[in-house]
Order: structure tokens, then sequence, then C-alpha cells
């Protein structure tokens, strides 16, 4: 499946009607050194826009939006042990939370890779 993003830098791939979500690597590159993350609770519902994770880094912390509405199915666990792997594999590894999608047409308002390129790098 084919990644799409947000204009808040989050990706998301859907498989199943379950979206990975985790933030891109432009997003990391700001943040700089990745120290702490807290992740949403299994069960959580969550709306599309809204705030749903915290990254902190040695520069800033920073909200994680869901870029999709639906309920937290899985949160990679991985992460509260190794928060740095963000800055290592921010786009694969380092997804942050699976949810199960309540609205897939929301997907529809997301952007592809060039356009997303697009908004980065001008």
């Amino acid at each position: 499946m084919t990644a799409k993003y947000s204009k808040d830098h989050e990706w998301v791939i859907v498989e199943n009607g379950i979206a990975t979500i985790g933030i891109t690597n432009h997003a990391q590159e700001q943040l700089g050194d990745v120290v702490f993350i807290e992740l949403p609770a299994i069960g959580k519902k969550v709306a599309a826009h809204e705030q749903a994770a915290v990254v902190e880094s040695v520069k800033a912390a920073s909200e994680v939006y869901v870029p999709v509405s639906g309920e937290v199915v899985e949160v990679n666990k991985e992460l509260e042990g190794d928060p740095a792997l963000v800055n290592r594999d921010a786009e694969s590894g380092a997804w942050f939370m699976k949810v199960k999608l309540s609205n897939p047409a929301e997907l529809d308002e997301l952007m592809d890779k060039p356009a997303y390129d697009k908004l980065v790098n001008g």
C-alpha cells in the first residue's frame, strides 16, 4: 500500500482497514534527537487532526496529530524503550500507532509523496 501524508508531517499506510501512523523523515529532522515519546492508550477513540501522541527531542516537544479518525488498536512499544528509533527509521519501523479506520474517506484529504515533497521543499 502506498503511503499518504498530512500537512502536519504524519504518514499513513492502510492495510485491511487499519492505518499505521508515524511521523515523516522531514519531521524527525526538524525535531533533532528524539529522547521521549508519549503514545496514546489502546482503545482510545481519535478524530482526524486530533493530538494523539507527543514527541520530545533535545530541541522541543511536539504534538503528533492523527490524520484519520478511528480507534487505537496498537501502539509501538519499542519506541518507549528506544525513542531514537524515530531518528533512524521514521517512515518504517518507528511507526507510532495503528488505528482502525472509522471514516476511510478521510484518506482522500491526504497527500501523496510528490505533493508532500512539494510542501516541505517549496
